[in-house]
This record gives structure tokens, sequence and C-alpha cells, in this order.
């Protein structure tokens, strides 16, 4: 994905967030990432990405 590409996507999903609102936001984002999980060719490549977000949501 090009940085114009990671720019339109991450522009979207604001949007998307701000369209279903605050509390419908953590239910959608779950949907988002079990559809993109689906896309993985595998576990191994998923769950490196889960432990990463998992500490960085620790430390903020």
């Amino acid at each position: 994905m090009t940085d114009a590409e990671l720019d339109q996507s991450y522009t979207a999903l604001c949007h998307a967030l701000a369209d279903v609102g605050e509390a419908k936001a953590a239910l959608m984002l779950s949907m988002l990432c079990l559809q993109l999980m689906a896309r993985s060719a595998s576990a191994a490549d998923v769950l490196p990405l889960i432990a990463v977000a998992q500490e960085q949501a620790h430390a903020v």
C-alpha cells in the first residue's frame, strides 16, 4: 500500500468511525479486524500484530 493509499484508508476509517458514533466504534473496529484477519494467509501473519497492538494500547 502506498502512502497515499494508507492516508486514504485512514481517512475513510476516521469518517466511518465518526459516522457510527463512539457507542458503536469498538464494534465496528472489531468487525473490521475480523474481516482483515480473514484476508490474511495464516495466524502467523496476524498474531504478532495483535501482540504489538496490545502492547501499544497498554503503553497509552
